[in-house]
């Protein structure tokens, strides 16, 4: 049966990438990014799961999730969290939309191609991502982590998305940028695209659908560009939020 549905993750397909919020945030709240990495690794360790996990799944707030995180830091540390601003107002500065992929998912569209959004998401910041996105108008399907009680890569979710959308997981196409998810996506019986960067992302899609897309953006969009030592943090903050640690695809899941 043909693929007539794109189903796309939000945070890293839908803006910049996981590791560029990462720093910036850091910077935001005056601490180092190992630092930061370190207190996010102490704390799943600590609860013995990520800190996103409980919080994209509605078991915590968003201001439990700062204090256990704000707890793993030295005294003082992280104050600026303390002090009237929230983890989402200072995460979301330094997110941007995927504005190429965006407009690619447009012409999937007016096409006649279905689009549905699958997130692990916060609910505090659910007027801080929509703000960025035209959710309404380009999605037919939103299916929210916070909102289900369940999270990638739990079958359950993706469950619920074939059960809203109304077919199966066979015409389905699944973009995400966490392995872990696509291999998920893949075991339920959906094709999958693991987003590594926008131009390739594009290519791969309209392989799959059989036909060729619009002009492709520029080579930079979508994509990390770090230095050795910025190699390093990304390295660090994907096996932290991820598996190992807190800030890395897997922990921060869906927000992404």
């Amino acid at each position: 049966m043909a693929i007539d549905t794109v189903v796309v993750d939000y945070g890293g397909v839908l803006t910049n990438p996981l590791v560029e919020t990462f720093v910036a945030f850091a910077e935001l709240a005056r601490l180092g990014t190992d630092e930061l990495a370190g207190a996010l690794v102490a704390a799943t360790q600590r609860y013995g799961q990520t800190p996103m996990a409980a919080l994209e799944t509605g078991r915590i707030s968003e201001r439990q999730m700062t204090e256990r995180i704000l707890a793993e830091l030295p005294e003082g540390a992280g104050r600026v969290l303390g002090d009237g601003h929230s983890f989402g107002e200072l995460w979301f500065r330094g997110r941007r939309p995927n504005t190429p992929f965006l407009e690619y998912l447009h012409s999937l569209r007016r096409g006649g191609v279905r689009l549905a959004l699958l997130t692990n998401n916060v609910r505090e910041w659910e007027p801080l991502w929509r703000a960025q996105l035209p959710v309404d108008a380009l999605f037919d399907v939103v299916v929210d982590s916070h909102r289900e009680g369940v999270r990638k890569p739990d079958p359950a979710i993706y469950q619920v998305l074939f059960d809203r959308l109304g077919v199966g997981p066979e015409r389905c196409l699944f973009v995400d940028d966490t392995e872990e998810n696509c291999t998920a996506s893949e075991g339920l019986g959906m094709r999958a695209v693991h987003f590594t960067d926008t131009r390739r992302a594009i290519e791969e899609i309209d392989a799959v659908l059989g036909h060729q897309g619009p002009e492709q953006p520029s080579a930079g969009a979508g994509a990390v560009a770090v230095s050795t030592d910025g190699a390093a943090t990304a390295a660090a903050t994907d096996d932290a939020l991820v598996g190992a640690g807190p800030f890395g695809a897997r922990a921060l899941g869906g927000s992404r």
